[in-house]
């Protein structure tokens, strides 16, 4: 027999969904909202809470709806990565270092993609 501990989602699991259902959305969320379309068995105390930490980490904004908020994404999904690549690589005193693991391990086309990004960056700079 599981007990509830074992049934709890993984850490950042239900920020990621709730992210995903905010992106969806395309417009400002209630945490009602939210929950009702994630669709999952989850209180919306729950949901309120997860919104509450997001928008104190500052990856959701908020503006007053009747007694509560609405929240949206400060970010799309491909900056939010870009920003927790950049969080990990702060933690870390030798940044060379990770770096230089960090592209030794890219595949051959993501290599390519990085190449083609730091030349046009390269380009765009010498204007």
């Amino acid at each position: 027999m599981a007990d509830a501990k074992d049934e709890r989602r993984p850490a950042g699991e239900l920020e990621a969904s709730v992210m995903a259902a905010l992106w969806a959305a395309g417009a400002p969320q209630t945490p009602g909202q939210v929950q009702h379309s994630l669709g999952a068995d989850l209180a919306r105390t729950t949901v309120t809470t997860i919104l509450t930490r997001l928008h104190d980490k500052g990856v959701v904004a908020r503006h007053r709806e009747g007694r509560g908020f609405a929240y949206f994404p400060v970010q799309d999904a491909q900056g939010l990565t870009a920003k927790r690549m950049h969080s990990e690589l702060d933690r870390d005193t030798d940044r060379e270092a990770v770096l230089a693991r960090f592209v030794a391990q890219l595949s051959p086309d993501d290599e390519r993609v990085l190449r083609s990004l730091l030349d046009a960056d390269e380009q765009s700079g010498a204007s």
